[in-house]
């Protein structure tokens, strides 16, 4: 048994390590372009690092790595040979385990027994994300066939598993084709890996394409290393829906972190309209619990305060 499946059985949450992108603009730094984040890793891999460490400090048991825009392909788009492009998805690794081992050391022993010895998860970001044109949230990948899609993930899952992750964050899916080459690419090639996998969608009964989420939740429910699913970067208004739907099919735990609401632009790669305020994080989180979610966290324009409040209510 993995350490995720192990934890999963232990804790009563687990908490995600929040956003990297919307974070790097809150802080001040442009992440325009096809790359977005993950320009950063090529331009100030310690920004990336000081990130991880606040969300750790902030209660995170989980650390993403920033490969979420990080695949071989678009590294490889942008001017740098296949050995720099591995090189570079590898170092998302390294970042974040340096994190963690920061952070571990500076808490007392009392704190270290009051939380999980952080989990290092590989983000596994969609086709959508290589797109770069806001596909994450209508899964419009035109003709593009299942082999496609196993060959553009493979590599990444290959690099990430090989620096020695805990689990893969299959996560930000929009379509169901890509759920199902991505299935059958770790079954096949990795089956001894552990995941979770979430979907993007718009409304409360399907994922991003129209796939209905009954169809989804009863391919993953047949995987089992694929040990929770749920949904992320997706309003908070159409959770509760969606998760009762998942359950009904599925007893494995839940995975959700929301976005803030507003809605991405990806012609102009920008957010637009109000955050969603009728409820914070935590009073969705707590809602959410009682359907079934144990992965929780915040996604786009969600800040490490809101981790920290998480945290805080959650653990008391």
């Amino acid at each position: 048994m993995g350490r995720f499946k192990t934890l999963l059985n232990q804790e009563d949450y687990l908490i995600l390590h929040g956003a990297l992108g919307t974070e790097l603009e809150f802080l001040g730094y442009d992440v325009s372009g096809k790359l977005w984040s993950a320009k950063y890793l090529l331009e100030n891999p310690s920004i990336i690092q000081t990130i991880h460490e606040t969300y750790l400090r902030s209660g995170s048991d989980i650390v993403t790595t920033s490969s979420y825009q990080a695949s071989l392909q678009g590294l490889c788009d942008y001017g740098l040979s296949q050995e720099e492009a591995e090189k570079t998805i590898a170092l998302t690794v390294s970042l974040a385990k340096n994190a963690r081992e920061k952070v571990w050391q500076e808490l007392s022993e009392k704190e270290k027994q009051d939380r999980p010895y952080p989990l290092i998860s590989g983000d596994v970001g969609p086709y959508a994300a290589y797109l770069a044109d806001g596909s994450e949230y209508t899964g419009n990948y035109g003709q593009l066939d299942k082999e496609a899609l196993k060959d553009f993930h493979r590599s990444r899952i290959k690099i990430l598993v090989g620096k020695g992750i805990d689990l893969l964050a299959l996560e930000t899916i929009p379509n169901f084709l890509e759920t199902q080459a991505l299935v059958e690419l770790l079954q096949e090639e990795f089956p001894s890996v552990e995941a979770y996998m979430s979907f993007t969608a718009q409304n409360g009964t399907t994922i991003s394409d129209g796939t209905a989420i009954e169809e989804v939740a009863e391919l993953i429910d047949k995987v089992p290393q694929i040990l929770a699913l749920g949904i992320n970067c997706s309003s908070p208004s159409v959770y509760s829906s969606l998760l009762k739907k998942i359950a009904n099919i599925t007893d494995k735990p839940l995975v959700t972190y929301p976005n803030s609401g507003e809605v991405y632009d990806g012609q102009h790669q920008m957010w637009t309209q109000s955050a969603d305020i009728s409820h914070t994080l935590l009073e969705n989180t707590k809602i959410w619990h009682t359907f079934g979610a144990k992965v929780v966290g915040g996604c786009c324009r969600t800040r490490p305060s809101d981790i920290e409040s998480l945290s805080r209510g959650l653990r008391g």
